[in-house]
């Protein structure tokens, strides 16, 4: 608990079974009240780490995809009736000691939303980031601040905290399954007008974190000005978008 707001801390989980233990061991558990982890059906030993662990787990019968993972995991933290939710990377690419600064942010009432951003501190190309992506990263976010209307940091980080309002009532499953998930629900928290902190995340790039291939992040690059399309002729109403209509598909908490 943190200023009377239980903390639930999420794990969207695809093979992590060499970075998960460790991920896991640097919680801050002195604030957090429950961690969860949804495996997108690893073909490692992941779930057999997480049950020794004592992790609450879920499971998906097939690889459906990253977004969809976050949509389990948002959904089932909700119904463990959490305040704050922490999505932590089980790969170790994010450490796990922010956990206590960012849920501060929202259990204070400074902010509905904060992310780690890798840009802020200016370490992500030592931590290992490929120039490629660093390049890409700074072009998309420039992109992004301009057709959003937005000033942040980076849009593309994956260690973000939510207060329990922004999950019920944006429009989840509205999002795509895949990667660009992470995107739309930005551009979704901002069209919303929730309040956006950042914060500074050193990340770590090595052999054994997650990296999505060249291939899928072109294909999520293009996700990513489609989405900024998308907002952009909403706001203005060229033409509308499930994915900010505030009586879109949310969460379904009490299925």
């Amino acid at each position: 608990m943190l200023n009377g707001k239980k903390v639930v801390v999420v794990l969207p989980a695809y093979n992590a079974e060499e970075t998960i233990e460790k991920t896991y061991h640097e919680l801050p558990f002195d604030i957090v009240d429950h961690v969860l982890m949804v495996d997108d059906k690893s073909s490692d030993k992941t779930v057999s780490v997480a049950h020794s662990l004592g992790i609450e787990t879920f499971l998906h019968e097939k690889n459906y995809g990253y977004g969809r993972n976050q949509k389990t995991c948002y959904l089932n933290a909700l119904r463990h009736n959490a305040d704050i939710i922490i999505m932590v990377h089980p790969d170790y690419q994010y450490t796990p000691k922010l956990v206590t600064a960012m849920a501060s942010m929202i259990a204070y009432d400074v902010y509905d939303v904060v992310l780690g951003s890798r840009i802020i501190g200016g370490g992500a190309l030592s931590g290992g980031m490929p120039v490629y992506k660093y390049i890409a990263n700074r072009l998309l976010t420039a992109f992004q601040n301009l057709f959003l209307g937005s000033k942040l940091s980076e849009f593309h980080t994956g260690y973000r905290a939510f207060s329990r309002t922004v999950l019920e009532t944006l429009p989840l499953n509205e999002n795509s399954d895949d990667f660009v998930f992470d995107n739309e629900m930005l551009a979704q928290i901002i069209y919303f007008g929730y309040r956006i902190g950042e914060i500074s995340c050193p990340t770590l790039y090595f052999k054994e974190a997650s990296s999505i291939s060249f291939k899928r992040s072109v294909t999520y690059g293009i996700g990513v000005v489609i989405t900024s399309l998308k907002y952009f002729f909403h706001l203005y109403n060229f033409k509308k978008d499930l994915l900010f209509n505030p009586d879109g598909h949310r969460l379904q908490i009490n299925d």
